[in-house]
């Protein structure tokens, strides 16, 4: 018997140790320990569903092999990772009423009536997704340029970035918003004569907000499944989520209990407060197989330049009287990040205007002298900052968090907003790298596409799809293709501490990749700009098609 339970153990162990998949003949691309650009053949993937071996033509193949995948040359590269994007609010946006493609008042108006005709139900219409820029309508919208179209039913549309709310009158009646409500510190009613124009900046958007009936559970699981496809069909393979509530954690903790979380979360809380609800007391550990951990906190120290709610430190051009809005006195937003810091947790804070970055680097600055060791700071956005505080980045291990779509999006804004005088440090991707500060690419979606090749385009141009401005915006904070894929791959991995098992295809890591239509390292920025994703693998094992 002895013999026999001997001879079926190592029987198991043979058929274990050759459970190997080998994806072969591939143009494969893969960043490595020191930034530099890779290239392989074949990819060996353990029964783990990690990398067992980068081949070249010239290596041996295995012999006992679980299953061969023949790449037909097509070009093979890491999953990508958006270190900024929020996760339930890109499939809630995927089911509401989407106005991110309207090019004037008129047409979404057009879109606000057809969607109510096609949705008798739920009463609120809700969505999101107007930039009154876009429209090049010269002012913000009013509740009377709904209520022409939809004045019998409440309509609450947030704008494109999410730093300011559009209501109709009857939901601002229903919400009990008038004349005599006062805006919460830290945001703004505008106005028209003293009733509320309809437009909610930053913290009052929760004056209406707050009366919008929540989605079911249901609805938050369809959500979910519907941001995972869209994720995946980009060729994102892991995600930070940037202000996860409990509710949130709930939804995407149910997936995982089903089998149906098909991509990496990297969860920052919305606030300590759920930061503390959901881990208590450390990061939680990763779960489902390496596909979910809440890392660490997010925090807001602004609003954003659309709705003149970045924190500047001069009056906006085009408002003398407006400097934006600072969230948090110096005080509370160190206290915030110190609770958050003193437990372990990853201290992540939104910072857009010069004077909020100012301000978030001195309390780095400050904390740091308390919570020693490998903290990595993170200042999400950072996109206008004074010249004289680029090199405050380099200290403290502060990791800058930076969406390069945002730029192409914004810069006739920033100009207009701030004057080209006062713009030296915006968007300042190269000078970042300069300082050795690591850079971690997103794309905050559904503020903007989630797409990364279109990240990847704006990054090396400083241009939009249109090719404006002709040379770049700025030119001279282009990045070349293999820093900008970096920032993409194993600095987003970097940036939430993941870097052990995410970023890269070298041994040890998940068998996290995408094979895409074209080979991006040969391609115009034209042509990375229309790259598809053809598959999509997580672990070794292929989770998304596009067939």
């Amino acid at each position: 018997m002895k013999k026999f339970l001997a001879a079926l153990a190592a029987l198991f162990c043979v058929q274990t140790a050759s459970a190997d998949t080998l994806i072969d003949n591939v143009n494969g691309y893969t960043i490595a320990g020191k930034g530099e650009l890779v290239r392989f053949d074949g990819l060996l993937v353990g029964d783990d569903g990690r990398v067992k071996q980068l081949l070249s033509r010239k290596d041996k193949r295995p012999e006992k092999l679980d299953y061969r995948l023949d790449g037909k040359g097509r070009t093979l590269i890491p999953g990508l990772i958006d270190a900024h994007g929020h996760v339930m609010g890109l499939g809630l946006a995927a089911l509401q009423l989407d106005l991110s493609d309207t090019r004037s008042l008129e047409e979404a108006q057009a879109k606000i009536a057809e969607y109510a005709r096609a949705n008798p139900s739920p009463r609120w219409i809700v969505g999101r997704g107007w930039n009154q820029e876009k429209w090049g309508l010269g002012r913000f919208p009013t509740a009377a340029d709904i209520d022409a179209v939809v004045a019998d039913r409440p309509v609450w549309l947030e704008r494109v970035d999410g730093h300011a709310g559009w209501a109709n009158s009857l939901a601002m009646k229903e919400a009990g918003v008038d004349a005599a409500t006062t805006p919460p510190a830290g945001g703004k009613i505008e106005t028209i004569g003293k009733e509320p124009s309809g437009i909610f900046v930053d913290a009052a958007a929760e004056l209406v907000g707050r009366a919008v009936p929540p989605p079911l559970p249901r609805m938050r699981d369809k959500a979910l499944a519907k941001a995972q496809d869209i994720l995946l069909s980009y060729g994102i393979t892991a995600t930070a989520d940037m202000g996860t509530t409990a509710e949130d954690w709930s939804v995407i903790r149910r997936a995982g209990d089903l089998d149906r979380l098909r991509l990496r979360i990297l969860s920052y809380a919305s606030g300590v407060e759920n930061l503390l609800a959901v881990a208590g007391t450390a990061p939680t550990p990763w779960l489902y197989d390496s596909r979910l951990r809440m890392v660490g906190v997010k925090l807001y120290s602004d609003g954003a330049l659309g709705s003149r709610g970045a924190w500047l430190k001069q009056p906006y051009k085009d408002s003398p009287a407006e400097k934006g809005l600072g969230f948090l006195s110096d005080a509370t937003l160190r206290n915030l990040m110190s609770r958050a810091a003193m437990d372990g947790f990853q201290v992540a804070v939104h910072a857009i205007g010069d004077a909020a970055n100012a301000q978030l680097l001195g309390a780095i600055e400050e904390l740091s002298d308390t919570y020693k060791g490998d903290r990595r700071w993170r200042v999400e956005h950072a996109q206008i900052v004074d010249p004289a505080d680029l090199p405050r980045f380099a200290k403290h291990d502060i990791i800058a968090s930076m969406q390069p779509v945002h730029e192409s999006s914004d810069w006739r804004m920033a100009e207009a907003r701030m004057g080209a005088e006062r713009l030296g440090g915006a968007y300042a991707w190269r000078s970042m790298l300069a300082n050795d500060v690591p850079l971690a690419f997103g794309s905050d979606y559904p503020v903007e596409s989630p797409n990364p090749f279109q990240g990847l385009a704006v990054a090396i141009t400083r241009q939009d799809a249109e090719g404006q401005p002709p040379g770049g915006w700025l030119p001279e904070q282009k990045l070349d293709l293999t820093q900008a894929f970096a920032a993409f791959t194993t600095g987003g991995a970097y940036a939430g501490f993941a870097e052990d098992r995410l970023g890269s295809l070298e041994k040890g890591k998940l068998a996290d990749f995408i094979f895409v239509d074209r080979d991006i390292f040969a391609a115009t920025p034209e042509e990375i700009r229309e790259t598809q994703v053809l598959e999509t693998w997580l672990g070794g094992r292929r989770v998304w098609t596009r067939n």
